[in-house]
């Protein structure tokens, strides 16, 4: 479950200050060391050093020197702040021109970025994107990434469907990292649990009863059993061999092997 969703405040507001218009900031009152895009950076770098429980009208009215009440002429609620921080993020993305190269290395690129984004910014691995932030950012995100796609023989809607799971796949492989981070700090990591756990399987489990489950478990797990554990070259190469394997290849529909309902802004994939 995410932590938070995008787009969950005035849908209104929130797209007029993703575009700063004018009409959306405030015109009169004394001039402030400070302003908006100061304002995102500042709930940007608490987010990143503490998660968005950190980030607090309060908090990033500390952060930026101001008094708490004067934040609202800016922004009138976490709901909004939390669009234009994530559009921000996007906004600061890398974007490399990859169109002289093929589908694979194009698609390579739109995974290898978006796994950079996740990193420097895990909190945004945790907000779910159903309702996404209508701003340039993102916007300007979403056709580059929909790029990548070029010449493969793809109508729309299957383009966005391939976007939405390599985005989605990178997002999970994220988050699992992050949940892989959270258990070690809390005294416990992956080996150790299976250590613990593992005896006390085998004196209930009949590997004759669940065969298969069995034998693909304890191979899966002797490939694959310390690639969360490690965020080096070893496993980035892991996720991307299974993202890019010639398998893998991108399908229409009438032979499409997975896809999102309600496309790329849906966040729902299979």
């Amino acid at each position: 479950m995410a932590d938070a969703r995008s787009s969950s405040g005035d849908p209104a507001r929130s797209i007029a200050l993703l575009w700063r218009d004018p009409a959306a900031l405030p015109r009169r009152g004394p001039t402030r060391a400070w302003d908006l895009d100061a304002v995102v950076a500042a709930a940007i770098g608490l987010a990143d050093d503490g998660g968005l429980a950190a980030v607090t009208i309060r908090a990033v009215a500390r952060a930026v020197g101001a008094a708490p009440m004067s934040l609202y002429t800016y922004v009138p609620g976490k709901a909004e702040l939390l669009d234009l921080m994530l559009d921000a993020a996007y906004a600061a993305m890398p974007r490399a021109d990859t169109s002289a190269r093929g589908w694979r290395e194009r698609v390579r690129a739109v995974a290898e970025e978006n796994r950079v984004l996740f990193a420097d910014h895990p909190w945004a691995a945790r907000v779910g994107t159903g309702r996404p932030p209508l701003g340039p950012g993102s916007i300007g995100k979403y056709e580059h990434e929909l790029a990548a796609f070029d010449g493969l023989g793809l109508d729309d809607v299957d383009r966005d469907s391939c976007l939405a799971y390599v985005v989605e796949f990178v997002r999970a492989a994220a988050l699992a990292v992050q949940d892989a981070a959270d258990a070690r700090a809390g005294g416990q990591d992956d080996a150790q649990w299976w250590a613990e756990a593992g005896p006390v399987l085998a004196r209930v489990l009949d590997p004759a009863a669940y065969p298969l489950a069995s034998r693909v478990g304890t191979a899966a797990g002797a490939a694959h059993g310390s690639a969360g554990e490690e965020e080096g070259a070893a496993g980035e190469d892991t996720w991307h061999g299974e993202l890019l394997s010639p398998g893998a290849v991108p399908r229409r529909r009438d032979g499409w092997r997975g896809g999102c309902a309600g496309g790329y802004r849906s966040g729902r994939c299979w």
